[in-house]
């Protein structure tokens, strides 16, 4: 997988164009992903995403960053030896680009504030 292109509200995954907030895991994205709490990423967001067992979580918190996540969700990716990267999405795409011929990724993505 690799981003192609990112701006605000818009992003390119393999050519494929995204309009709304994403979720993606080996193999697979979620198009239209929304969470419970607008802007708060709590377990239950993400818990399809975790079933695959990735290895990292990179959370893109929009632009310029307002998504923010949720302190039992960081406590439960540690327990379970997941890395979690949160960072503005813009950054986040470029963390995937590096990291997702290497290591297993899933990413939960908002793409506007």
């Amino acid at each position: 997988m690799h981003i192609d292109r990112y701006e605000f509200g818009l992003m390119v995954i393999d050519g494929q164009t995204f309009r709304n907030d994403v979720l993606i895991w080996p193999d697979r994205i979620k198009a239209d992903w929304w969470r419970k709490e607008g802007h708060l990423l709590q377990l239950d967001d993400v818990a399809e995403a975790l079933a695959a067992n990735p290895q990292v979580l990179v959370v893109g918190q929009g632009d310029p960053g307002h998504m923010q996540v949720d302190p039992a969700l960081a406590a439960y990716l540690k327990d379970r030896g997941v890395e979690l990267m949160a960072l503005p999405t813009r950054e986040a795409c470029r963390v995937i680009n590096d990291l997702s011929e290497t290591r297993r990724l899933a990413a939960a993505l908002h793409l506007t504030c």
